[in-house]
């Protein structure tokens, strides 16, 4: 088996003050998309073989109702209180209370090659552990004021190196950025 971690990618959307929802949870403030658009998500999710997400943002996804939004990409929930998954997602989502070391372990010994990392908390606890190798950051032109914040602490500075940047209507920017370990 291949010794090398799984690549793993976070794919957001924040407000410009960098909130990915607000106090309760909510993702009113992303409004309407715009639907000749797709922002790149057909590209990003086609390159990807696995999804690890947290329960907060994976209950967020069921209350979207029946439709299945990741069809074809298996699913992890990090979870140490969700015990139960629906009935129609029975085979497509597991659940796992793993650091996220021993996730990416796991998920490497299943061949596993890109992650989708997603959820405010998951992805602190992957960026504590220097555990992520690309932030795709969608902006959108709104302030909210307060809510959940998608960066938290971290224990030292971490150089990221700008791949490129892409503007939607509506005012919507787009930056990708790639984990540079060799500064700093």
């Amino acid at each position: 088996m291949n010794s090398f971690r799984p690549t793993t990618i976070v794919y957001i959307a924040t407000s410009l003050d960098r909130f990915i929802a607000r106090t309760d949870g909510s993702i009113d403030w992303l409004g309407e998309p715009d639907p000749s658009e797709d922002y790149g998500w057909a590209d990003f999710i086609r390159l990807i073989d696995h999804i690890v997400m947290g329960r907060n943002t994976f209950e967020k996804v069921l209350s979207f109702g029946e439709v299945w939004p990741y069809e074809g990409t298996p699913l992890t929930v990090l979870s140490s209180t969700l015990d139960e998954i629906p009935m129609y997602l029975q085979g497509k989502v597991d659940i796992l209370s793993l650091q996220p070391s021993a996730v990416l372990d796991h998920l490497r010994n299943q061949g596993r090659k890109r992650i989708y990392v997603d959820g405010g908390e998951t992805i602190q606890r992957f960026l504590q552990a220097d555990l992520i190798d690309e932030l795709i950051l969608t902006t959108l032109p709104v302030l909210i004021g307060s809510g959940i914040p998608l960066f938290g602490s971290i224990d030292s500075d971490m150089a990221w190196e700008h791949v490129s940047t892409k503007t939607f209507n509506q005012g919507i920017v787009q930056s990708v950025y790639h984990r540079n370990r060799d500064l700093l």
